[in-house]
């Protein structure tokens, strides 16, 4: 055991053993049973952080900024499961989901990564914006039957936020078993090429989860109003014309969205067709149906397409994003007139993403071309 205790000896001079140099005898110090000069006690010893008692360094088992003997890390201190930093129990934290405190985190690492996985349904955090240009989709998507778990949805979490916080998880009264899987706003270029979808949908399926084959679950997709103009009339104007559109071609987007009639009219209702897409907006915005509605115009910054029904299949997945996407940048580009004349047919004639292809053919929704249709989950 190290010891402060100075000892004298009838010599003047004395030679370091550690950094080879004369130092008075009177200044010399005790260290691991040998004589050293002061210099080189002061740089291989510290004091306890708890205790006070002076230390070698290689006896140090706590950190360079919290020093400590083993009696007081045993008794008073713990690491971090993340960073591995030194925390006192006063100030150690603990995972909601960690009854018995098998993982301790310090305040920044618990604020980062130990937090209650399923946030409340009312949770919203600030927006993050991927990808570039001006249309941006954020994905709200229901998974039932495999438990309301922390322990997955962080499973979840960590395979879709690998490289950027991508998603994050909520709470859903209208699930019988599940949790809702909310994306921040990307543009569909990063959610086809950069998002995790296919490993997303896979671990999720892996953990028991099903998304179509329940009577519970949505697929939501959120637009940004400024995407179609920082006026706000004209924001009005390229709604109206996606609401008629919609109106205009319920029977194809209902076959699109994999419900049925009954499930729309409880979760994604229509408001009606009228002669104009100014009149199809203005009877929508007077109809009371309220936020259940194929498409929700009652939130501030985005309008929300709720008819399709949820798919832990990625093809299908993607083909809802693309029709979205295609649906609103033909609502910016084509004038009212031109959207009123718009068939089924020349719509579908014009797209290209190889995804919605595919399922307007497994749909019978593209020229009467037809394809197998693969089980959706």
């Amino acid at each position: 055991m190290l010891t402060n205790k100075m000892k004298v000896y009838e010599e003047e001079i004395f030679f370091c053993p550690l950094c080879h140099e004369e130092s008075p005898m009177e200044e010399c110090m005790e260290l691991n049973g040998e004589m050293v000069c002061m210099d080189c006690y002061d740089e291989n010893t510290v004091r306890c952080s708890y205790c006070d008692e002076i230390i070698c360094m290689d006896e140090n088992v706590g950190d360079r900024d919290t020093p400590l003997c083993q009696r007081c890390f045993d008794y008073h201190y713990t690491r971090c499961e993340s960073c591995d930093r030194v925390v006192s129990y006063d100030d150690v934290f603990y995972a909601d989901d960690d009854p018995y405190h098998e993982d301790p985190y310090c305040e920044n690492c618990y604020d980062r990564y130990a937090f209650q996985a399923i946030n409340e349904y009312s949770y919203k955090p600030e927006p993050i914006f991927y990808g570039d240009g001006n249309l941006y989709l954020g994905v709200e998507l229901e998974i039932d039957h495999g438990g309301k778990d922390s322990s997955n949805a962080k499973e979840i979490l960590g395979t879709a936020n690998q490289t950027a916080e991508h998603i994050y998880i909520k709470s859903d009264s209208s699930l019988d078993d599940g949790m809702e899987i909310v994306t921040h706003p990307c543009t569909l270029e990063y959610h086809s090429r950069k998002f995790s979808w296919k490993e997303i949908v896979k671990c999720a399926l892996q953990l028991g989860y099903y998304s179509h084959q329940t009577t519970t679950c949505g697929l939501h997709i959120h637009v940004n109003r400024n995407a179609f103009s920082e006026d706000y009339e004209v924001q009005e104007t390229c709604i109206g014309r996606i609401l008629f559109f919609m109106e205009k071609h319920w029977e194809e987007l209902l076959r699109f969205s994999r419900r049925t009639q009954k499930q729309l009219d409880q979760w994604a209702n229509r408001y009606g067709l009228k002669g104009t897409p100014k009149e199809t907006l203005h009877h929508a915005k007077t109809g009371g149906v309220g936020r259940y509605a194929a498409l929700n115009l009652n939130n501030y910054s985005t309008i929300e397409f709720r008819l399709f029904r949820g798919t832990l299949k990625y093809n299908t997945l993607i083909a809802a994003l693309q029709l979205v996407d295609t649906i609103c940048k033909a609502a910016i580009t084509l004038s009212d007139e031109e959207m009123s004349l718009l068939s089924w047919t020349n719509f579908v004639e014009q797209i290209e993403y190889p995804e919605l292809i595919t399922y307007l053919k497994e749909r019978r929704l593209y020229i009467n071309e037809l394809v197998e249709i693969s089980e959706e989950m």
